[in-house]
């Protein structure tokens, strides 16, 4: 069994034997289960259905999606990330010490064994999209896959899992089929959107991931580029979006209200684009909510032609 012993002697700052409450709390890292819950939402929106005796589903995917699936994927990735996280962020709970031994192991199971039950709750349909979800965290963090390693298939793995699925499932609890296609559309453009959010947060952990072996964007085609590339991606699907309210779905309100959000957006991205590596956890939070909220503008579009039908 891994140990911490076997991780690295530079790890062992703590005597503990068992994690405290607060260190297994920053280890689930609460901050990031807000995406896929967003995403959940979005898709329980762009149903049109009433939520009338269903509340208790809703309630049950927020969990799934936040503290149970995301939270889980956390804990999968700081484990298998601990090399990484020692030299980049030697503060966090396992290269700290603060989670000793194994118990990083342990909660990253234990949390993805609670969320395929909980999964299952929802049916074989939201069965099946918690497989994916738990399969593709362990596939993005650990070997041999460990698709993290290569920024393009890390991102993708995390933009499908984190908006595409969450959207996706959201649909599925409240419909109790597979959507429509337009709903499946506009999870599936802000999954390529997440791709570029998900290389903003690797442009602090350049040197770290360039001495082991992490091919990040920003490893792989420099900070600039990956820059750059980030902010096409993001941009867009949003166009896309845009571009499909407009002219097929026919919601100009709607559409000028993304419009908006994807000035802002162009208006700020010059700042990040300055300088990437400073300014990248600055864009990501000034910058990415806007994107964010576009996505509640588009699934309440499709909701007013759900009900409109």
């Amino acid at each position: 069994m891994l140990t911490l012993d076997s991780v690295s002697p530079g790890l062992q700052s703590s005597q503990r034997r068992i994690p405290s409450a607060g260190a297994v709390l920053e280890l689930l890292k609460p901050v990031t289960w807000f995406p896929p819950m967003w995403a959940f939402a979005c898709g329980v929106v762009s149903t049109g259905t009433s939520m009338q005796g269903k509340w208790w589903l809703f309630a049950l995917g927020i969990a799934l999606t936040g503290p149970l699936s995301c939270a889980g994927s956390q804990a999968v990735n700081d484990w298998f990330d601990r090399h990484v996280d020692a030299i980049n962020e030697p503060h966090r709970p396992i290269p700290s010490g603060r989670i000793p031994g194994s118990w990083g192991l342990v909660i990253a199971i234990v949390w993805s064994l609670a969320t395929i039950a909980v999964g299952a709750a929802f049916g074989t349909a939201g069965l099946i999209a918690t497989c994916i979800a738990v399969t593709l965290s362990w596939a993005y963090s650990a070997p041999p896959l460990r698709l993290k390693a290569d920024g393009w298939l890390g991102n993708a793995a995390v933009g499908i899992t984190y908006e595409g699925l969450a959207w996706i499932t959201g649909a599925v609890v409240m419909l109790g089929t597979w959507p429509n296609e337009r709903i499946v559309i506009l999870a599936l453009l802000y999954s390529v959107g997440a791709h570029g959010i998900m290389t903003l947060n690797d442009f602090k952990a350049i040197e770290g991931d360039r001495q082991l072996g992490v091919y990040s964007l920003p490893v792989q085609l420099g900070a600039e580029r990956a820059a750059r590339l980030a902010c096409v991606v993001i941009l867009a699907p949003q166009v896309v979006a845009f571009g499909l309210l407009l002219f097929a779905w026919h919601r100009p309100l709607h559409a000028a209200a993304l419009a908006v959000l994807i000035g802002i957006q162009q208006y700020l991205m010059p700042t990040f684009l300055r300088d990437p590596v400073k300014k990248a956890l600055w864009y990501s939070g000034f910058g990415v909510p806007f994107s964010v909220l576009g996505m509640m503008i588009c699934a309440h579009a499709v909701r007013t032609m759900q009900v409109a039908a």
